[in-house]
């Protein structure tokens, strides 16, 4: 049997893209807590992304979200990431606030921020691994929220994924 590198390029993302998901969820956590999530795109939904983020342009005039939604037409998958807000009770101050009690609940626990930069980064760690091109985009990150991809988070950032001769997600323009 011959099989084509070409006719296995969507497997060989999609398989990365289930280990980055197991990446992310193993990741250390403040005091062990989990209160990350993720999942991974494509086909229509990738499609529904980008439309999004074309939705994000015309509301902020924000080049990057024109681009970016162009551009993750180009993936073969996009990983997707956030975290649940759950102040940590560490009164680390690294917030801002002297105490967590006295963090108003729109600002971000750090530690929740914290955790969810380390999850990317093992999540990345196995895209490269595997040899797929990704980059973080906080882009298509918006527009996962504002499409409630992950119920009850916040924070998203997205890993768009792909195999090709060319990482797309850089020089673009």
């Amino acid at each position: 049997m011959v099989t084509n590198e070409r006719e296995s390029r969507a497997l060989r993302v999609k398989e990365a893209g289930l280990a980055m998901l197991t990446a992310a969820r193993t990741a250390p956590k403040a005091k062990g807590v989990d209160i990350m999530e993720c999942c991974l795109l494509d086909g229509d939904d990738i499609i529904r992304l980008s439309q999004e983020m074309a939705s994000l342009h015309a509301l902020t005039g924000r080049p990057v979200y024109a681009r970016d939604s162009k551009n993750i037409l180009q993936a073969d998958a996009v990983f997707v990431i956030a975290t649940r807000s759950q102040p940590m009770g560490l009164n680390c101050a690294h917030c801002g606030f002297e105490t967590c009690a006295s963090k108003p609940a729109a600002v971000p626990c750090a530690m929740n921020t914290t955790d969810l930069g380390i999850a990317i980064g093992s999540a990345a760690a196995i895209a490269a691994d595997h040899r797929i091109d990704c980059r973080v985009m906080f882009s298509a990150g918006m527009a996962a929220e504002r499409l409630n991809l992950l119920p009850g988070c916040k924070q998203y950032f997205c890993m768009p994924l792909s195999c090709s001769s060319k990482n797309p997600f850089f020089d673009r323009g």
